[in-house]
């Protein structure tokens, strides 16, 4: 008996871009020392208030069947969110709770995909987005950016391409590159999504880590609440990665349909881990702030170091937890430069190319390790560079 086609071709008969990743923790396994420069995983974990609470609910019996969509008082509190940070009017039925950002991203595309529509999404792009795209039968078509342009979107490059397709994913914070599409990038994205009657579907799971301009959230564009499905995570924003709590915000007639969806796939998240988001969320701007000034600071840091050599370039790091870095000066490949860091210094990097073609000849430094570390890791890495420059 075969498995489906939908299982098999995930990752489009190559590699799923973790091959380094999965090397440096076999490496870590056998007992060597490795520094982690990887995943974005907090070096912080989730706070201590929200974990009480957490414990509370669940030992105030909340460990049953939670509703579906949701609990209100989590819809309640994403849509007073959204709304004071886009001035979208928004409610509980604009709103389905998720089991984090990916399955919010999969439920999404397929409310509006059917099998074998084309499904657009730009290059570089988060690991799992072509997957996710496959995993709902689409067609993926990437659509290129340039270093050159900081990998901002070009909107005449996703005009050329949507003749047909049916949805555009985009990112912004993004994820690998560290760029904040600007108000110009994201008016033409929704000219185009206008024009070719395109559903946007909208990662935004970084939306408070932003250092250079400002976020800002295409549903709040003209024309584009009715077309428009956010994506949105407690992972980044509150340090809860595990939790697995994320959003959906668009139509109530989409929301609709998506608990339905729901229902019949992941049923629901656990009711304590959705008190628990309330209870972070309440807690206001001032604790997301907290929780993404590390990132601040060492990007502050990354731009000090990286000043001081002529071989990696750095793309303007607007926003994320992560920083770009040009090493095409080397002669190396991401991928050839990433496992030679690993092999030679311990240092696990992921290879620009683990995010498609744009991104080849780069690689993505998460700031995810004490600042000292960090410095340390990246001086290293700097040098090494400038040997293989050298050479």
């Amino acid at each position: 008996m075969g498995l489906s086609q939908r299982i098999t071709t995930l990752t489009g008969g190559g590699s799923d871009g973790w091959d380094v990743f999965i090397k440096a923790r076999r490496m870590i396994a056998q007992g060597i020392s490795v520094t982690e420069l990887t995943i974005g995983e907090h070096d912080i974990r989730t706070a201590a208030p929200i974990l009480q609470d957490m414990h509370r609910s669940a030992m105030a019996g909340h460990t049953g069947y939670a509703m579906v969509p949701g609990t209100d008082t989590l819809r309640d509190v994403v849509a007073r969110r959204t709304a004071e940070r886009t001035g979208v009017p928004t409610t509980r039925d604009n709103v389905l709770i998720t089991p984090g950002g990916q399955a919010a991203l999969f439920a999404a595309h397929a409310a509006v995909c059917d099998p074998g529509d084309t499904a657009l999404y730009l290059d570089p792009y988060y690991a799992t987005y072509p997957g996710t795209l496959r995993g709902v039968s689409a067609i993926p078509k990437a659509i290129r950016t340039r270093a050159e342009d900081a990998f901002q979107p070009r909107a005449t490059n996703i005009d050329a391409a949507a003749n047909g397709a049916r949805s555009l994913l985009i990112n912004s914070p993004n994820n690998p590159t560290g760029t904040v599409y600007s108000r110009a990038t994201l008016q033409g994205i929704a000219e185009v999504c206008q024009r070719h009657d395109l559903w946007l579907i909208s990662d935004e799971v970084y939306d408070t880590q932003v250092w250079d301009g400002a976020h800002l959230s295409p549903r709040a564009l003209p024309g584009m609440s009715a077309r428009t499905l956010v994506v949105g995570s407690m992972s980044k924003s509150h340090a809860m990665t595990g939790a697995r709590c994320g959003w959906i915000v668009g139509p109530a007639e989409v929301i609709t349909h998506l608990i339905t969806f729901a229902t019949h796939t992941t049923y629901g998240v656990p009711g304590f881990i959705q008190d628990a988001s309330v209870f972070a969320l309440n807690q206001g701007t001032d604790f997301e702030d907290e929780i993404a000034e590390p990132f601040r600071r060492r990007r502050a840091l990354a731009q000090a170091v990286l000043a001081g050599q002529n071989t990696i370039g750095l793309i303007p790091a607007q926003g994320a937890m992560y920083l770009m870095l040009d090493i095409r000066a080397t002669g190396l490949s991401g991928d050839a430069f990433a496992n030679a860091l690993l092999d030679q210094h311990q240092i696990a990097v992921m290879p620009g190319e683990s995010f498609g073609a744009s991104a080849a000849g780069h690689v993505r430094v998460a700031m995810t390790i004490d600042d000292r570390a960090f410095e340390a890791a990246l001086r290293t890495l700097c040098t090494f560079a400038d040997g293989l420059a050298g050479a």
